[in-house]
């Protein structure tokens, strides 16, 4: 009599899970299992240095960050629903640690990511014909457009940067930030409205 070999078993933090066909990485994440987390911070670690590189204007500080926050999510792992696109929950936690970085350190540069926005400046980098002055032009345009991004405030900077620089939905966003898609909307005209404002303050 041929006898079934026995169901895969799966370790995780010194106990022993067995896999469920169609179990999720996120949902034995939430469960303690360290592999499963390993295998989302591999799946999203890139996008999300992107994400906190941009936001924070600092690539070493970006590292530190990038732990932190999966730090935070590991610790609150528990709570996460994994009914929930993993990557918009792993936002969140980015979001506040790069706002509380923002609160404990002075303002930091952006990088050149912003080009997408609507800025007339920020549109006219890379229009001039190529050489060097023009090189130092445009230089010159996306110093200015960092230091005017730099300055505005978290609440304006978060939705614009989740909609210019990731591509994501007003719905997305507010769902991210807790806030409404028509408040969403408002913060970003108004974040483009301020910059726009900025730059021409400094052509005056």
């Amino acid at each position: 009599m041929t006898r079934k070999s026995p169901a895969p078993l799966r370790k995780s933090l010194g106990k022993i899970e067995v896999t469920v066909e169609g179990d999720t990485d996120e949902a034995r994440a939430t469960r303690g299992d360290r592999v499963a987390f390993s295998a989302l911070m591999s799946a999203t670690m890139g996008d999300l240095y992107r994400f906190i590189r941009r936001y924070v204007g600092d690539a070493e500080e970006a590292h530190d960050l990038l732990q932190e926050t999966y730090a935070s999510a590991w610790l609150a792992i528990r709570r996460y629903d994994p009914a929930r696109p993993f990557t918009a929950w792993l936002r969140v936690i980015a979001v506040n640690k790069c706002r509380d970085w923002g609160r404990k350190r002075t303002v930091r540069r952006f990088i050149r990511g912003a080009m997408g926005l609507d800025a007339p400046e920020a549109m006219a980098v890379g229009m001039d014909e190529p050489g060097p002055e023009a090189g130092l032009d445009d230089r010159r345009r996306m110093a200015e457009l960092d230091r005017a991004l730099a300055d505005l405030p978290d609440k304006l900077k978060a939705p614009l940067l989740l909609a210019s620089l990731e591509g994501r939905s007003h719905a997305e966003i507010a769902e991210m930030l807790g806030i409404t898609p028509k408040a969403v909307e408002t913060r970003i005209a108004r974040a483009r409205q301020k910059l726009n404002m900025a730059l021409s303050q400094r052509h005056d």
